[in-house]
């Protein structure tokens, strides 16, 4: 049986059985509102994060998600866009699909706002999406692309690449580790459908995405996630595992490669009106501004003893160079 064969099983027995927090940590719930969330759907949130974010919901945007689960980031995409086919659910899953459909009635009853036909559910597979080159403006998942191996994984997101618009984004969730997982654990096929043994170090994780042609990249939010202890996984150390929320939008690539935000800050605190480095970044006095890593080196390459550069804070809410 194949690892996907596997996941599909696990996923398959927690659409017919719920089981909170089957693989993924418990995060809060947006208090929206006239927001209702029903209790099926929100035990069946197997999510490590949250990709809604309201600044990339204007304009009535079409919407994506891929593993659908119980709907209910779904139904929160759905409140902000409130358009009839607004927002597509992928799934492989056929049991799956049948309990988020009816998660997404019983929300319809729970919420005056609603109408069910603002989801469209449709089965489909993560690396042959059912959809349209260039049609959605936002493409999202939550928890899945963590259980691909390396070369599954550049296959989803080429096809998260393939279907989004010139600028669109792609919002992400996933674990990560900087740690070193051990092959027993990265090959046995259940941890990775939990959601464990797939974790890569956040480097290589932005790589991947930025591989496929993503020209920017947000860190929006980085937490602890889970503990692989010695006890349960054979192992020799504790390793801590982190879930991140990346957004990367489908920009051109710059010519001196992507521009990737992990919550830095440039402070400028000389005595001239401001600093202009010349490639588009203008620093005011004592007036932080965000920047990407790459900017970043290239200030401090500049060995100026007036500009601060602040460490990674892996929290980025727009704004600033680039």
């Amino acid at each position: 049986m194949s690892y996907l064969e596997t996941t599909k099983n696990v996923y398959k027995e927690a659409a017919e059985n719920p089981q909170v927090g089957l693989c993924c940590t418990t995060t809060p719930v947006w208090q929206l509102p006239g927001l209702s969330i029903p209790k099926k759907m929100l035990a069946m949130n197997y999510g490590c994060g949250s990709t809604v974010n309201t600044r990339d919901l204007v304009n009535n945007p079409t919407v994506l998600y891929v593993g659908v689960g119980g709907g209910m980031e779904l139904l929160q995409f759905a409140y902000f866009s409130r358009q009839t086919g607004g927002v597509t659910g992928v799934d492989i899953i056929d049991e799956m699909l049948k309990a988020c459909k009816e998660n997404i009635v019983e929300a319809e009853k729970q919420n005056p706002w609603f109408r069910a036909e603002f989801v469209k559910l449709v089965k489909g597979d993560a690396l042959h999406l059912p959809i349209n080159d260039n049609s959605i403006d936002i493409a999202a998942q939550n928890c899945l692309f963590n259980i691909f191996k390396q070369d599954d994984l550049k296959k989803a997101l080429q096809e998260m690449y393939r279907v989004l618009k010139p600028n669109g984004r792609l919002v992400l969730s996933d674990p990560t580790c900087e740690q070193y997982i051990p092959e027993h654990l990265r090959e046995d096929d259940h941890l990775r459908a939990l959601c464990l043994s797939g974790s890569l170090p956040l480097k290589d994780y932005v790589e991947m995405i930025t591989n496929v042609g993503f020209g920017t990249v947000e860190i929006r939010a980085k937490r602890p996630y889970r503990i692989l202890d010695t006890i349960n996984y054979n192992i020799d150390e504790l390793i801590f595992i982190e879930s991140v929320e990346v957004c990367a939008i489908k920009d051109p690539m710059p010519s001196d490669g992507p521009c990737v935000f992990t919550g830095k800050a440039a402070i400028y605190y000389g005595t001239d009106e401001y600093f202009d480095d010349k490639k588009g970044h203008l620093l005011l006095p004592n007036q932080p501004l965000a920047i990407c890593d790459k900017t970043a080196g290239a200030l401090k390459a500049l060995n100026r003893t007036d500009i601060f550069i602040s460490q990674s804070t892996f929290f980025y809410d727009g704004g600033g160079c680039c």
